[in-house]
């Protein structure tokens, strides 16, 4: 018998992307053969990585190891500025310089990306597919989208999360 495979929900926000994140976990606990779990990076207390900081953190080494044994993702982030949240890009800096080999906690992995915020999204959706794929995420084509004037498409997000389950097993 095979393992059960998992994915990680990891939410840039306590706010609309931790509740889109919940949504979606509920989505893939009612139809997935997966296990889910979701995780708020707010709750981490990772400092800034700059050049010369101790890289020896407890925290970011526990997140490193989450995202490590995790067999997919779905990252749920607003757009910040044209671009990723500050605390989304920390926290895969951190993963990278806390793993052996700096792509190890994304590397061959499956991903979906999905954002609520207050505009479109889709500057975050393209950058942040970028820094994914160049750390080896096999990221999926479909994204999840909720704006204000656009609430959650369901059964779109059920497509998108049913297929990110076949890629993974």
């Amino acid at each position: 018998m095979t393992e059960k495979k998992s994915i990680l929900l990891v939410s840039a926000t306590g706010r609309e992307n931790y509740e889109l994140a919940q949504e979606l976990k509920e989505i893939i606990d009612n139809a997935a053969a997966v296990f889910a779990t979701v995780i708020n990076l707010e709750s981490y207390d990772l400092p800034l990585y700059r050049p010369g900081i101790e890289i020896n953190n407890k925290t970011a080494q526990k997140l490193s190891a989450e995202f490590e044994s995790t067999d997919g993702f779905v990252f749920c982030a607003p757009e910040y500025n044209g671009g990723a949240p500050p605390i989304l890009t920390n926290a895969i800096t951190w993963v990278s310089i806390t793993t052996a080999n700096w792509r190890d906690g994304c590397n061959d992995k499956f991903a979906v990306i999905a954002t609520s915020s207050d505009g479109s999204g889709q500057r975050f959706l393209i950058s942040f597919r970028s820094q994914l794929e160049h750390m080896g995420t096999l990221v999926l084509p479909r994204t999840i989208t909720v704006t204000k004037g656009q609430s959650l498409n369901r059964e779109s997000a059920e497509r998108t999360l049913q297929s990110l389950v076949r890629y993974m097993t």
